[in-house]
């Protein structure tokens, strides 16, 4: 029996499961948590940690109809303008609940499009996140970037604010499906600002591709890369298409019919990742892809890299906390998640709120899951009775919840004094294996296709 005909009678075709960017994840967040139980947990961080912040800017100039995430378009920057003086009145508010001497070992602007902002907000927003806390010792302040609203103006703020990772979006170069997915963005346009990034003194980049995309083939997605590889990045995350309109009704203009097959899916992961190792990139868990010398590598090699929202990190900070509409922050406690709607985000901060919409409070039992699962994500492989141990539990509780895997996924994975390791013709299925060890019901619907 050959690979893809075992990944087809696993279910890795027909699966819909997860990332596990979270755990549990965001879907079964509830309204358990509120301001006052978040307002405890800030409270509760020690002086002198280390924490890392998210910024979220939920506005784009256009609206492209692949993306699903929580964005609103905007022609002026009147509306931008004043979500930027809600940031900083969030900031001001983190501010006055948090203990002295904090530092910020990771600092992250998403979107939307965070280079919508004026370069005047850039500074701005900067130094209200400086008078809540300075970069750390090595810390790493990333931006996404999109190239076609960025310009000198902008790459100089960000500069002088000290941006050192830009994290470009592509997609893919093709002009057929950047016009499919409302996705304009030319070779030239990304290399310029590429360019314009490492005159300014940022070095490292990252650079954002999806497979799975209407009309793709092995053809385009081969020239996509080869154009990737010659702008050098450090890093690159290769992320599956979601297509999921029910959600993200724009996507109810990307005709299906173009979509490849979840086989069709798997070659345009393979063709990529061929590619990139062939270049010299160290493949990293299920769909990153790093230099020897980057960050990430180095963490994935030393056994210490993590997974959050944003995907895969070298941030071991306990503490990830978001600012902005819709942003979710990690404490040690739980999980908590900002209002959604900009309009209610608002109306909250300038009352000085913390404006939390819902959340999830850790039980004992979701720790030691969740690091098992992430675990698996990352490493491929878990020392069941070590991570049990690290949250003061039994052997038997981690390696109780392999009983039965190996009946679900034969020839899967292999188990050695309690360490379970995925084999490597099944790292295809390791969000299908990580969703046996979730203890949630899951809607199917609500997540991406396995492969």
């Amino acid at each position: 029996m050959d690979n893809q005909t075992q990944l087809r009678k696993l279910g890795l075709f027909d699966a819909r499961v997860p990332r596990y960017t979270s755990y549990p994840t965001a879907p079964h967040f509830a309204g358990g948590v509120g301001s006052d139980q978040v307002s405890n947990w800030i409270h509760e961080i020690p002086s002198g940690s280390e924490i890392s912040l998210y910024i979220h800017v939920p506005f784009c100039r256009r609206l492209c109809w692949f993306c699903a995430c929580r964005t609103q378009g905007t022609s002026t920057a009147g509306p931008v303008r004043a979500y930027v003086d809600s940031l900083m009145q969030e900031l001001t508010t983190l501010k006055s609940q948090l203990a002295d001497n904090v530092t910020i070992s990771h600092l992250h602007w998403g979107g939307g499009t965070p280079t919508l902002l004026e370069p005047d907000m850039m500074h701005d927003l900067a130094g209200a996140i400086f008078d809540v806390a300075p970069l750390g010792d090595h810390a790493q302040f990333s931006v996404e970037i999109d190239p076609n609203e960025i310009d000198d103006a902008r790459m100089d703020a960000l500069a002088e604010v000290g941006l050192n990772r830009a994290s470009l979006g592509v997609q893919d170069f093709d002009p057929l499906i950047q016009e499919v997915i409302g996705r304009p963005q030319s070779f030239e346009v990304t290399k310029a600002a590429v360019d314009g990034l490492r005159a300014r003194g940022v070095q490292s980049l990252n650079v954002d591709l999806l497979y799975g995309l209407p009309h793709q083939t092995t053809a385009r997605i081969t020239d996509s890369v080869n154009k990737v590889v010659s702008l050098n990045p450090d890093r690159i995350a290769l992320f599956g298409y979601a297509h999921v309109p029910w959600m993200a009704r724009r996507q109810n203009l990307i005709p299906t019919e173009a979509l490849p097959t979840p086989e069709e899916r798997l070659d345009l992961f393979n063709t990529a990742r061929d590619l990139f190792v062939a270049d010299g990139f160290a493949e990293i868990g299920i769909d990153h892809f790093a230099r020897p010398e980057d960050g990430l590598e180095i963490a994935h090699q030393a056994g210490t890299m993590r997974r959050n929202f944003q995907g895969y990190t070298e941030d071991i900070s306990p503490v990830l906390i978001g600012i902005g509409a819709s942003s979710i922050s990690r404490y040690p406690q739980g999980y908590a998640q900002n209002e959604p709607s900009t309009s209610k985000y608002q109306e909250r901060v300038r009352k000085g709120e913390v404006p939390i919409a819902k959340g999830h409070t850790f039980s004992e039992d979701d720790r030691l899951r969740g690091r098992i699962i992430e675990h698996l994500l990352c490493d491929f492989r878990v020392d069941l009775p070590a991570t049990a141990k690290e949250f003061g539990r039994p052997a038997e509780d981690a390696l109780s919840l392999v009983n039965g895997l190996g009946k679900a996924l034969p020839d899967t994975f292999d188990i050695e004094d309690g360490v379970m390791t995925i084999r490597p013709e099944a790292h295809p299925l390791a969000r299908i294996i990580a969703r046996n060890f979730d203890a949630y019901e899951m809607n199917a619907e609500g997540h991406s296709q396995a492969v």
